[in-house]
């Protein structure tokens, strides 16, 4: 069919222009223009504190199966109004701006840095994470800084006691912790006393080799009266400025611009949402989850809290207005209460690491599908678990691309060795084409249909040879998606100059050696029959296109592309030489059917 190529060609581009479109605008979210008031050295004001503090008084009351008396309840269920953007709302007890004393823990692969008021987790590095190729400097997760600033909060609420919420100023023992060499774990108490005999203990604990990091809020009453109290937890945080980049080929290469960046939860019976910041104000989220979990996503590190699983938790958005706008997901646990002289302890844990597939699902049900593939995820995630096999015998992930590269090729073999033949029986039909396009000149209708009938009578499918390209699509699309969102392909190195498979090639070596490999494809392939002049003027300038796209492409998806095209060529020349040999016997036979003009 003589349109056949031009039309695959036309829904390639069509594809690939819906797939960058719908990108941008599910996944980009460009940074908000800062007011002129704003100044990076500018630290969040007392009433942007007070604005982010739930509000005691309109805490969910507590169940009757609790056997207590209930809570007043003079609000919905949620802190505050729903997604309600509150601007200098006052809380009772006039919050600070300033940090209290700030107390450094350190383990094998997390350093955090806690404020003594709240007990927030206020900044992070992730040990193992260079920020940058060989850079000294590990990747920081949460910030106190005015442009990038992430915090991890919690407190308790109580309406008819003191409570400590994310500004109460905790006392710890010792500024300084560090997991030892043989130690397991390691506690880290922040306790808080009140002068009616209420104490709370919040006691993080931290475990070698692990990312999750457990806080235990312990009561102790010690008055004389009963006490009652909500738990919550909350990530707030600003959307930072994008980053500069030095040249247009460094922006348009990062894959960051390309992955999710805002807030996600998951609960059992919703699965897994995410929120864009734009999505907060307007699409509010107040939602009654048992178990799940609330997130902000970035590219390749998130911070989830991860409540007990079998309670049911308020989960909300909100936004709080201030010099710098702030986005909050909170998760407001269900009330207990605490006799005189009695102690319980309500439970969560906190994630704040890397995206690592494999370990997620394991920490929290739903978890891993914060390493989300989208619409590809059903070709993705299986190719994720080859890479990591083949990644575990090899110890390179550009071998383990490489395995993957050959392996599809092997199992697509039949249907590659198909269209090469296809397109060998059309390329010795090029003589009768020609002759056909003489006898019926512009008459397209009757060249079209003798054209079909020379194609059945010698029994070649013309659309054979787009088949194995089709095949390739999803393949293509699964494996971009592996490679910018995997982060153990971040920074990873294959050979001499490439580095880091998840960027671009800094010297453009892999597409021009597939611009050698497509040159050498078209050699040994010349123009079919069926293709007319402006389809082989296209295909004249593949050669030249498709490096100048894989110029801004992952590197270990140009390796892909690289290794596919030399092992389509290897299997052309083999197919093309069987088919000639073959050719050729039957021709010497005198058995062989000649093909003579129409």
């Amino acid at each position: 069919m003589p349109q056949t190529r031009s039309f695959l060609l036309l829904a390639l581009a069509f594809v690939g222009y819906l797939l960058w479109t719908q990108w941008q605008h599910d996944y980009h979210t460009p940074a908000p223009a800062q007011p002129a008031a704003a100044t990076a050295s500018s630290a969040p004001t007392p009433s942007d504190l007070d604005a982010s503090v739930p509000s005691a008084a309109s805490a969910p009351a507590l169940t009757a199966s609790a056997s207590m008396p209930a809570a007043p309840s003079s609000s919905a269920g949620v802190p505050s109004a729903p997604n309600q953007r509150v601007v200098g709302a006052k809380a009772a007890a006039k919050p600070t701006a300033e940090h209290g004393p700030l107390v450094t823990v350190t383990t094998d692969v997390l350093r955090l840095t806690i404020d003594s008021r709240g007990g927030s987790i206020i900044r992070s590095a992730m040990l193992k994470y260079p920020a940058k190729l060989k850079s000294k400097d590990s990747v920081q997760l949460f910030s106190d800084s005015a442009s990038h600033f992430f915090v991890a909060q919690s407190g308790l609420l109580s309406r008819d006691g003191a409570a400590p919420d994310q500004r109460a100023l905790f006392h710890a023992a010792r500024s300084h912790y560090t997991l030892e060499p043989g130690q397991k774990s390691l506690s880290v108490d922040f306790t808080w006393t009140d002068a009616s005999g209420v104490k709370v203990v919040k006691r993080y604990t931290f475990t070698r080799g692990s990312y999750v990091v457990g806080l235990d809020q312990q009561v102790d009453n010690g008055s004389a009266k009963a006490w009652t109290g909500w738990p919550y937890r909350q990530l707030q945080r600003v959307v930072p400025p994008e980053p500069v980049h030095n040249n247009f080929l460094a922006k348009w290469s990062d894959q960051s611009r390309y992955s999710f960046f805002g807030a996600a939860w998951y609960g059992p019976e919703a699965k897994f949402n995410k929120i864009k910041f734009d999505d907060f104000a307007k699409d509010a989220l107040n939602k009654k989850v048992t178990g799940g979990w609330m997130a902000m996503e970035q590219h390749y590190f998130m911070a989830a809290w991860l409540p007990q699983e079998k309670k049911a938790q308020q989960f909300s958005t909100h936004v709080v207005d201030g010099s710098n706008p702030r986005y909050l997901i909170r998760e407001l646990g269900p009330g207990f209460q605490v006799a005189p002289g009695a102690q319980a302890v309500t439970q969560s844990r906190l994630y704040v690491g890397p995206k690592l597939r494999n370990e997620l699902g394991g920490i929290a049900p739903g978890l891993d599908l914060s390493v989300d593939y989208g619409m590809f995820t059903v070709v993705a995630a299986p190719m994720h678990m080859l890479l990591t096999w083949f990644h575990r015998m090899t110890g390179n992930w550009g071998l383990a691309i490489i395995l993957v590269v050959l392996l599809i090729n092997v199992l697509l073999y039949k249907l590659n060795a198909a269209q090469h033949r296809s397109t060998a029986k059309m390329r010795k039909l090029k003589p009768r084409m020609d002759a056909l396009k003489e006898r019926y000149g512009d008459d397209k209708q009757k060249l079209q249909q003798a054209t079909m009938e020379m194609y059945k009578k010698e029994k070649i499918n013309p659309v054979a040879g787009c088949f194995p390209l089709l095949v390739q699509i999803p393949v293509f699309f699964a494996l971009y998606t592996v490679l910018r969102e995997s982060v153990e392909l971040r920074q990873a190195p294959f050979i001499g100059w490439i580095h880091d498979l998840s960027a671009a090639d800094p010297y453009f070596v892999l597409p021009i050696l597939y611009m050698g490999v497509m040159l050498l494809t078209q050699r040994l392939m010349p123009m079919t029959a069926s293709m007319d002049a402006t389809q082989a003027k296209i295909m004249k300038w593949m050669p030249i296109i498709y490096p100048v796209f894989f110029a801004f492409f992952p590197s270990g998806l140009v390796l892909y592309y690289l290794v596919n095209g030399l092992c389509r060529v290897a299997q052309q020349w083999w197919v093309m030489r069987q088919f000639d040999a073959g050719d050729h016997h039957k021709g010497g036979k005198g058995g062989g059917k000649k093909l003579k003009p129409a």
